[in-house]
């Protein structure tokens, strides 16, 4: 399941966490809410970024007769 999960301390900072996506997609999903709260001033990633769904394909390609 995916979700966006936003936290909010007693000082004001908001944290954004992001679960269930892989690759970028994390940022592109979540950037709406960084456009409503303003800019961000740190940013980690987690292993889930680095992950992606694409699968690789070979072909073999007959080169002898």
């Amino acid at each position: 399941m995916k979700e966006i999960v936003v936290e909010i301390s007693i000082e004001g900072e908001i944290q954004i966490e992001t679960r269930g996506f892989k690759g970028n997609t994390c940022i592109a999903e979540s950037q709406f809410i960084k456009d409503l709260l303003g800019h961000e001033t740190e940013k980690q990633l987690t292993p889930a970024y680095f992950q992606t769904d694409k699968v690789m394909v070979k072909k073999f390609l007959p080169l002898c007769g």
